[in-house]
């Protein structure tokens, strides 16, 4: 019900509020605006799956296998077992098989190889591996999978994968697999009893009409992946429904979570049962899709999305293709209708193994220093593909799928030592891991804010993403940021930067220049005007 104050009511509100001492009145919105946050970034925190960095592995291409001699047999003709230092080149259709004959070139990695590796993956400083498919499968990729709860024999065995969730587990890691459940591979015992019999118990599992090219529905007309009839119920408890699938059990013998490939296929009905299933398994797993569509209503359907968004905006942004504010304004918005805790969830990428390498995107180490520092500063969980961190390039498939070059793991390259500072930013600022996001109003500079309860948490990251010098005030809308207080600067401890007064900032930024700043609320001379806000 609408009231109408009298003009002597009124008067003695605005007598009662005036009445209140200015610093009563900070105190109190202060504090109301802690209680609303009281806890929550220590919960955050305590979610192995919230701004996690995710390190990428192709198996077959990570480390070269101790036993290869021994393991040729598992590479029969037209199969091809290539020397570590070949890199891999699109080849012929195999019409026999349905597939190129570039996926079925092999390097022979294996899980043992790849256990003997977890040193480099523990110092960058990596939180979660993620293993592209490992489960059964014709090709080099094993996403035509011929057994959701076998391992291939080429990388090892189950108990090898529990094995390595122990190991990692061991180091404070997790452990995430590539679950390929919306199709299956046109070698597999369950496709081809389907295929030769119509009263197989699993014609049912596939699409079958000559409407179809091959005879069968194909995941993007691929024919060696036939896609699963999902609206089978039997085909959901085979991959997630019951005890025995391969969502459950792996999650029971150690691993930690499933990526879902083309998850977007899979819909919102079943990839939230997938996901149901996997919590009541194992509660605080995590499900994560493969998802390139706009990520808002993809969740809680699933735990977070590969943000392809958020990729383009930087990759974009990076290369001059999107004006800062204009970008600014979409991170923002992706991340206000995602939500924070989804996002953080959710995997920032630059470059995997369906994407030419961020190298390759981005060949000026400007613009990509400066989309690799948006990578590592956005909220999220930072995902990391294999020999990115050494500079590996590498074009369209399958040429960003070359074995990993160990000769580049050195002190001196720049792209490992930048890689690591990055990743040391964040462990060492919490609101970079699970802070909120803030965006700083700015025009031809990108700028935000990461933020939690506590000031001296908050991270300031500017880029230039222009083609010359900068020069801009910039408004940080942070109350808790003191007029005048120092301003570190943590890429170069030793630059200076300009005072900071009254929420605006005077920024000069080079050609595709970088800025990330925090406040020093330490004392100085036994003063700091923070000893009453924190």
């Amino acid at each position: 019900m609408r009231q109408t104050l009298t003009a002597a009511a009124l008067a003695a509100a605005l007598a009662g509020t005036l009445a209140m001492t200015p610093s009563h009145a900070a105190t109190t919105v202060a504090n109301e605006s802690d209680n609303v946050l009281a806890g929550v970034f220590e919960a955050r925190e305590r979610d192995w799956r919230n701004g996690a960095v995710v390190y990428q592995v192709l198996v077959d291409r990570f480390a070269p296998a101790a036993n290869l001699d021994a393991k040729r047999h598992l590479y029969p003709a037209p199969k091809v077992l290539r020397r570590w230092d070949e890199l891999p080149r699109a080849g012929h259709y195999l019409e026999a098989q349905k597939v190129w004959s570039h996926e079925v070139d092999f390097w022979g990695g294996d899980l043992q190889s790849t256990m003997g590796r977890l040193d480099h993956v523990q110092q960058l400083g990596a939180d979660v591996l993620y293993l592209n498919p490992i489960h059964g499968g014709y090709t080099n990729h094993k996403y035509d999978s011929l057994d959701f709860n076998a391992v291939s024999p080429e990388f090892g065995s189950r108990a090898d994968v529990a094995t390595l969730a122990r190991n990692l587990h061991a180091r404070g890691m997790k452990l995430v697999l590539d679950g390929v459940f919306n199709h299956m591979g046109r070698a597999s015992a369950a496709f081809r009893s389907a295929e030769a019999d119509p009263s197989s118990p699993y014609r049912s599992w596939f699409y079958f009409g000559h409407e179809y090219p091959g005879g069968a529905r194909a995941w993007a007309g691929a024919q060696n992946l036939p896609e699963l009839n999902l609206e089978n119920p039997a085909v959901r408890e085979h991959l997630w429904g019951g005890a025995d699938s391969p969502v459950r059990s792996l999650l029971r013998e150690g691993v930690d979570g499933w990526r879902l490939d083309v998850a977007y296929d899979i819909g919102f009905e079943y990839l939230h049962q997938l996901t149901q299933a996997a919590h009541a398994e194992k509660p605080g797993s995590l499900v994560v899709g493969e998802i390139w569509s706009y990520p808002k209503e993809w969740m809680p359907a699933l735990d977070g999305v590969m943000n392809f968004t958020l990729r383009e905006v930087v990759m974009r942004t990076a290369r001059g293709q999107i004006a800062p504010a204009t970008a600014a304004r979409m991170i923002e918005r992706v991340v206000s209708e995602t939500g924070i805790e989804r996002t953080l969830k959710s995997w920032m990428l630059l470059d995997n193994h369906d994407t030419a390498r961020v190298a390759t995107t981005l060949p000026n180490p400007a613009q990509r220093r400066l989309a690799q520092l948006l990578q590592f500063t956005l909220p999220g969980s930072p995902n990391l593909y294999y020999g990115s961190e050494v500079g590996m390039a590498g074009g369209n498939d399958p040429e960003m799928r070359a074995p990993m070059r160990w000769d580049l793991v050195t002190e001196a390259n720049p792209e490992l030592r930048w890689t690591r500072q990055l990743i040391q930013l964040r462990r060492e600022h919490r609101a970079l891991r699970v802070g909120n996001f803030r965006r700083i109003e700015s025009n031809q500079l990108l700028a935000f804010e990461r933020h939690t309860d506590r000031v001296a948490d908050a991270v300031i990251v500017i880029v230039n993403p222009g083609s010359s010098t900068v020069s801009e005030s910039v408004l940080v809308p942070d109350s808790k940021l003191m007029n005048a207080a120092p301003l570190l600067n943590l890429l170069e401890p030793s630059a200076r930067t300009e005072p900071f007064t009254a929420g605006l900032l005077s920024v000069t930024l080079p050609a595709h220049g970088l800025l990330v700043l925090a406040p020093d609320t330490r004392p100085h001379g036994g003063y700091t005007t923070y000893k009453r806000v924190q």
